[in-house]
């Protein structure tokens, strides 16, 4: 039996780090980012369907999708940000539905999808939770500036992804990551002895499900 858990959360909220604690615990992720730069290399559909929507432009010396380049295309206008959503998204969610086929459907596993973008994708109902990973406005801009982004970046994309308020309204849990490692650690073992027990009850109620005449 697979519980899926939707793992999402606005710009340098510390997502990366909560997903790998909930690895940790041994939970198997899916980093979304990671589905998406595969997608981006030359050859791969989502290269294809960048290059023909934004042109050459975005594209490296060595043929690749420059991100930064696209990011600046993508990112001008809140219209621009869902075309790039709606040309990637449906390539991703393709390949969550080939990783969950290839899973045993006797295997007890909680699978954790991490997504930046996740809510404004739509689609929440194929996730059996949702958790949003939460800090405030000022820690994002901190945090993405210590990335190397500057001010003016990090306030950029905040203001093309979903209000704080909005995000939060969606999740199931919530994880608070303004604090330290531990502080972290221990939000995500709270979460994870919930959903394990959200697991324990998905499974009884598939047993106690009549058979189909």
């Amino acid at each position: 039996m697979i519980l899926s858990a939707g793992l999402t959360g606005g710009i340098a909220s510390g997502k990366s780090t909560i997903s790998r604690l909930f690895a940790e615990l041994g939970c198997m992720t899916v980093d979304a980012d990671a589905v998406v730069a595969a997608l981006y290399r030359p050859g791969a559909a989502g290269h294809a369907a960048l290059v023909e929507t934004y042109g050459a432009g975005i594209v490296d010396a060595a043929g690749a999708i420059d991100r930064r380049k696209l990011a600046d295309v993508a990112f001008a206008s809140p219209e621009a940000a869902q075309q790039l959503n709606a040309l990637i998204h449906p390539l991703v969610r393709a390949e969550e539905q080939k990783l969950l086929a290839a899973l045993p459907p006797d295997d007890d596993r909680i699978l954790v999808f991490e997504a930046t973008l996740l809510i404004e994708a739509g689609h929440l109902e194929r996730y059996d939770r949702i958790i949003v990973v939460d800090v405030s406005r000022k820690i994002q801009i901190a945090r993405g500036m210590a990335r190397g982004m500057t001010h003016d970046e990090v306030v950029r994309r905040i203001a093309h992804q979903l209000p704080r308020e909005e995000r939060l309204r969606h999740a199931d849990y919530v994880i608070d990551n303004s604090g330290d490692t531990e502080a972290a650690r221990a939000e995500v073992r709270r979460v994870f002895d919930a959903l394990r027990a959200d697991l324990a009850a998905k499974k009884k109620g598939r047993a106690e499900s009549p058979s189909p005449n």
